[in-house]
């Protein structure tokens, strides 16, 4: 039998608690760091936020999170359960919250209840999944499956997968919240081509989040979404923060910047993770791993000075010209 979750309300008290401590043991704010790059003098002027502030509840929140898609997709093969379990492991001792997830992702929903229950149901854990159809009905139903196979009662966030029946599930995720039975409402694309409808429902619907990709190769949220997310008040979920592995096959073998130490980038994964999230709009990026080691990588990429407006423009330009 599995272990019974935490009271819903407790464990809010709980994590908004452990958030808070977090940020009390942050440092304020480093002196700034100047160093020489080849073609400017550019500056880090802020430690990194161990958490950034969702909008709607000033609930805060760790800035890295974990996405599942293809990931925790391992059906019932039993050792590559245990190796999934080692890297959600991972992902709480460094400081995890956000776990994302959707029926969309076969049997990863299952995996992630299993890993919770192997694990006692982390107090951080951060729950989000989505609703993936275009039927109100099985929508219901996909939510009620959803707690089932995460074990747990209520979810801090369920979101309308690519927009698929956003019309029809948006009222009763939003009946939830308004019932106490889930505590934020969001939308999510991967898709470039619909940022024309989803800027439409940032507009006009009440929703806590956005989810959609944002990269370094991939910037075109930075015109329109993550200004619009900003001024209405909406937390952004970043997904594809590696262009789905592509970044990492353009850098194979080429190097840091040397100026990357001065803003604690010990590699590839933190430099790109550290390009996102420092952007003052994205509340959190869910990278995917399967390897523990990749998994304390990610994680490090919350720590020490944060790029400011300056220095993502020359992490922009050093990218680009590799």
């Amino acid at each position: 039998m599995s272990e019974a979750p935490i009271d819903s309300q407790k464990r809010q008290l709980i994590k908004l608690g452990a958030a808070a401590l977090a940020i009390t043991q942050t440092p304020s704010a480093l002196a700034a760091i100047s160093f020489n790059s080849s073609s400017a003098t550019i500056k880090a002027a802020t430690t990194a936020d161990l958490t950034k502030i969702i909008p709607s509840s000033q609930q805060p929140l760790p800035v890295i999170g974990m996405g599942t898609w293809q990931t925790f997709n391992v059906g019932n093969n039993q050792k590559l359960r245990e190796k999934r379990c080692a890297v959600l492991k991972a992902f709480f001792e460094q400081g995890g919250g956000m776990i994302d997830s959707s029926p969309m992702y076969g049997s990863s929903e299952a995996v992630i209840g299993d890993c919770l229950q192997q694990l006692s149901f982390p107090e951080a854990n951060f729950s989000a999944t989505k609703v993936w159809t275009s039927s109100a009905n099985e929508g219901i139903q996909q939510i009620a499956d959803s707690h089932k196979l995460w074990r747990i009662n209520q979810f801090d966030l369920f979101q309308v997968h690519n927009l698929a029946g956003w019309k029809k599930h948006l009222p009763y995720l939003q009946a939830m919240k308004a019932n106490g039975r889930l505590n934020y409402v969001g939308i999510t694309t991967s898709h470039g081509r619909r940022h024309t409808e989803l800027e439409q429902i940032m507009r006009n619907e009440t929703i806590d989040f956005v989810q959609l990709t944002y990269n370094i190769a991939d910037r075109e949220v930075e015109s329109r979404l993550l200004p619009l997310a900003k001024d209405r008040g909406i937390a952004v979920i970043v997904n594809r923060p590696f262009q789905g592995g592509s970044l990492f096959r353009k850098i194979a073998n080429k190097p840091l910047p040397p100026w990357a130490k001065e803003i604690n980038c010990d590699n590839w994964a933190q430099f790109f993770l550290k390009f996102v999230v420092s952007h003052d709009a994205v509340t959190c990026a869910i990278p995917a791993t399967t390897r523990v080691e990749h998994m304390l990588q990610n994680m490090a990429a919350r720590l020490g000075p944060m790029p400011d407006s300056n220095i993502r423009q020359q992490m922009f330009r050093y990218w680009k010209n590799l």
